[in-house]
């Protein structure tokens, strides 16, 4: 059976050097490549093949989730496993958006670095146990706060659900534009998820927005 080809991505030389004693003697797996930056980062991945990306967030000046985006648009067959300190739910929530397969926390054990990369080999979605928890203890939260969207809220969130812009939402209900705006950021709030894209999405994953009441 081949060996599962990994590249890693993070800036720091010491990181990158451990990373790779710890997956060189891990059985079925091989460093293919290493890169410090987004664009050698991408150089990388048009030449070595990869299965999975080991990607760290944090690239100095550069954004790790438009990078992320990028590496799955430009290569759908990689898996990307994120390697990060952050263990706040949102940064997790949008890398998961953003089109990552696992999501590890530094300082991690080996083992579960490995298993990470296994895991979405076999197509699986991988958390790391620490962040585990309170990935479940938001999404709840946010679930119940669906609850508390008031009647209008639910309307224009069931408008935006079936495409409307916001200035077509505000002809519909016969308010500004800015009233939609308002209200949208309310909802936002609330479902704690941030952009028109992702909170529509949420909305209609999770049928929060309903029918008109």
């Amino acid at each position: 059976m081949p060996s599962v080809r990994v590249v890693l991505i993070e800036d720091h030389h010491l990181v990158r050097e451990g990373l790779r004693l710890v997956l060189d003697v891990a059985p079925g797996l091989e460093v293919v490549g290493e890169a410090a930056g987004r664009d050698e980062a991408f150089r990388m991945l048009e030449q070595a093949r990869a299965d999975v990306v080991l990607l760290d967030l944090g690239l100095g000046d550069v954004v790790g989730f438009d990078v992320l985006r990028a590496i799955r648009a430009r290569h759908p067959g990689v898996r990307v496993v994120v390697l990060t300190m952050h263990r706040d739910p949102e940064t997790v929530r949008q890398a998961l958006q953003a089109g990552a397969a696992g999501y590890v926390v530094k300082g991690a054990h080996a083992r579960e670095l490995i298993d990470a990369i296994h895991a979405v080999m076999r197509g699986e979605r991988y958390l790391h146990s620490s962040i585990t928890g309170t990935v479940i203890d938001d999404s709840l939260r946010r679930l119940a706060n669906g609850g508390a969207l008031t009647g209008r809220e639910r309307e224009i969130l069931r408008l935006l659900t079936i495409g409307m812009s916001a200035p077509e939402v505000a002809r519909r209900l016969a308010i500004s534009v800015h009233t939609v705006h308002r209200h949208t950021a309310n909802i936002s709030d609330k479902l704690g998820v941030r952009g028109l894209v992702p909170l529509v999405r949420y909305a209609m994953e999770h049928g929060i927005a309903g029918e008109a009441g």
